[in-house]
């Protein structure tokens, strides 16, 4: 692509930054087959070739058209058009810096503003967002009042609060050490905000199948937010803030001890830390610790391949359907390996059909862009429930909670899976089916006696 910026808007880093990445397009359209919203519209403009026009506009011209602020609020940041791209076009950070540039310049609606601010400054805070949960759950009942009226936002957020939202607590796992193994391997997990208070089992599963495979774990005391959820707002500065407090905070247990991994269990998590060298670039006091940080980002699934996950001990039968998020699998290019491992286990696992597309969680996406949310959640149900699985099983809280709002059928983590598989108890959301596990041990001499009595009998 041609771009027309003269020496001085050069200048500026992010402005030299997004010239070198919109060269790199070529206009060819690929990637307007795997956007979620062009598929949903149609309209080129919700499509990346057509988002990209629009940000080489703003950033050449300065101005910040209200059409152009609609356009990009509405992508989902899903990234499958990078996955597409033949010309390696880095459309992540393309739209970071644009996303950053309208908030410095574009004008929303003071609803938006509002709803974006109170967003930044409640969701990445546990005991915050619990408490907005306590009212949101006395509200959800008149939802539908609500969004009659207008407010179609707040209407949007009132419907994924959890029924059992009174019953949630804030329980923060401890350490775990392996004293019987001789210099086991060390890792920090980050606990997540939105995840700790929604779905605080999560970690508590990984914590036992790290634990099971000889691997210490530290919770790390002052770790918070990754950053994300105010990085996709646009308010980078928020993001960074976030970023600079978890750095401080490893690098302060790693100087007891050097850890192997820092493993988020929340895969948009994992997808913001290992990007923390790009955020925090030009910040001379934490750029080469952020590099360093970014590098040592495992998703929980990641690290496990590379230590090599036992094997398992029980054994479901269970039909899983997999939902690749697609900060998992877009993001961080590990679209096979969660469904190898989930194999590895003894699942048994079915394709989604449209599988590449978004489920339309995306971070705040579900509260701030709502209609199309809900068309590519409804989407997302309806090509789950074709398949008939018995379980859902993802690596995204976001995805769970958006998931979980159209469908009965239970979803769980992966690390939830994996850790039943390999001796830890059966996942809350399946006590259902906890019958249906049987120690393969006990299934194996089954088989044994019965071969040995076929063989007498013959």
């Amino acid at each position: 692509m041609e771009t027309n910026f003269n020496s001085m808007q050069l200048g500026d880093p992010s402005i030299a930054r997004a010239d070198e990445i919109l060269r790199r397009c070529v206009h060819c359209g690929l990637c307007t087959a795997t956007c979620p919203t062009y598929v949903l519209t149609g309209d080129e403009r919700d499509s990346p070739r057509g988002r990209i026009y629009l940000m080489k506009q703003m950033f050449e011209t300065r101005d910040v058209p209200a059409s152009t602020v609609h356009h990009i609020d509405r992508c989902l940041s899903c990234l499958g058009c990078m996955t597409a791209c033949p010309s390696g076009v880095d459309y992540m950070h393309l739209v970071d810096l644009a996303r950053t540039r309208i908030e410095q310049r574009g004008h929303r609606s003071p609803n938006k503003n509002t709803m974006r601010m109170f967003l930044s400054r409640v969701l990445p805070y546990p005991s915050r967002f619990k408490a907005m949960l306590i009212l949101g759950w006395f509200a959800r009942p008149f939802r539908d009042v609500i969004g009659k009226l207008g407010m179609k936002r707040i209407a949007a957020a009132l419907e994924l609060v959890p029924k059992d939202a009174l019953k949630l607590k804030i329980l923060r796992p401890r350490s775990a050490y392996n004293p019987k193994r001789p210099q086991p391997k060390r890792v920090a997990i980050m606990l997540g905000c939105v995840q700790e208070v929604l779905a605080p089992q999560i970690n508590r599963a990984a914590i036992r199948l790290l634990r099971r495979h000889g691997v210490d774990v530290m919770v790390v005391k002052d770790e918070g937010c990754c950053g994300a959820l105010s990085h996709h707002l646009g308010r980078d500065e928020e993001a960074r803030a976030h970023a600079r407090r978890n750095i401080d905070a490893l690098t302060a247990v790693m100087r007891e001890r050097l850890l192997d991994a820092i493993i988020p269990t929340a895969s948009g998590c994992g997808t913001m830390l290992k990007d923390y060298g790009s955020l925090l670039e030009r910040d001379h006091g934490y750029a080469e610790r952020a590099e360093y940080v970014g590098g040592l980002a495992r998703d929980a699934t990641e690290f496990l391949n590379e230590i090599s996950l036992n094997p398992p001990v029980m054994w479901t039968g269970l039909k899983v359907a997999y939902h690749s998020a697609c900060s998992l699998g877009h993001g961080q290019k590990l679209e096979e390996l969660p469904r190898q491992l989930l194999e590895q286990a003894g699942y048994t696992l079915t394709e989604i059909p449209e599988g590449h597309l978004c489920c339309g969680s995306a971070g705040t996406y579900n509260i701030v862009e709502p209609e199309l949310s809900a068309e590519l959640r409804d989407r997302k149900v309806k090509n789950i429930e074709s398949i008939a699985p018995d379980v859902i099983v993802t690596g995204n809280i976001g995805c769970m909670t958006q998931i979980k709002a159209g469908t009965d059928i239970p979803i769980v983590h992966t690390v939830e899976l994996l850790d039943w598989a390999t001796g830890g108890p059966c996942p809350p959301a399946l006590s259902k089916m906890r019958n249906r596990a049987h120690p393969i041990e006990a299934l194996v001499e089954m088989a044994k006696a019965s071969a040995k009595e076929k063989a007498l009998a013959d």
